[in-house]
Parts: structure tokens; sequence; C-alpha cells
């Protein structure tokens, strides 16, 4: 008998095997929040992507070689409108003129709520070149 509590006093830890109770509540509460900005979060981006494959195109499309600098602000604003982008308005998109080319700048800001009083800011910011004749 004395050599089984001797044996128990001197490693406790060797019966305890895994994780307790509140450790999986921790990493269950972990989880949970990282799912919660994900599902904010990931229309964002996915938004984002399809502007990305708007301006990779435009420097290639035949269509907006040679516009004026208006026409070319409504085309981009256009594009955005037929795929759905409603975050990104006329207001976000400018064109610089330049010798030869144009350079179409789109940069906006989508903000939105997380949970409870935590909010999120992201910045995008896309350019492309454009020939004016």
């Amino acid at each position: 008998m004395e050599k089984s509590i001797k044996k128990s006093m001197a490693n406790p830890m060797k019966k305890q095997r895994g994780m307790t109770l509140i450790s999986w509540i921790i990493i269950l509460v972990f989880l949970l929040f990282q799912g919660v900005i994900a599902m904010n979060v990931l229309p964002v981006y996915l938004t984002d992507s399809n502007v990305t494959k708007i301006m990779k195109a435009l420097p290639q499309d035949a269509k907006a070689k040679g516009l004026t600098p208006y026409y070319l602000k409504i085309l981009v604003a256009k594009r955005l409108n037929i795929n759905s982008i409603y975050s990104v308005t006329a207001e976000h998109i400018t064109i610089q003129s330049g010798r030869g080319s144009h350079i179409v700048i789109i940069e906006y800001e989508p903000r939105g709520k997380l949970i409870g009083n935590l909010d999120y800011i992201i910045s995008f910011r896309h350019e492309a070149k454009v020939s004016a004749h």
C-alpha cells in the first residue's frame, strides 16, 4: 500500500492525459472568433479579387484604348457594376493623364462590423496603365 502512495506522489501528472475542459473551451472560443472574422472579411477580399481582374484586363482592352479620361472612368465604373461590385463607385476611380497614356487608379476602404463595437477597415489600391492612342 505504501508503495502505491509513494508512486502516485512521485509523479502526479502521470495519470492526467489530454486537455482539460477549460483548455477545450478556450480553444473553441478562439476558433469561433477566427471564424467570425473570416466570415466578415472574406467577402471583402473576394470583391477585391474581382476588382483586380478588371484592372489587369484594362490595358489589353481595345475599348479602353484612346478614350478620354471621362469616358474611361465611365467604362471602368460600368465594368464594376456589371460584376456586381457596388462597394466601389465612380468616386473611388481616379484617372491621371500622362504622355500617351492614362493611369487608372482605384482606391477604396471597405468598412464593416465584426462583433459588438469591433469594426474593420481594409485599404485597397489598384493601378492600370491604358494607352491614350
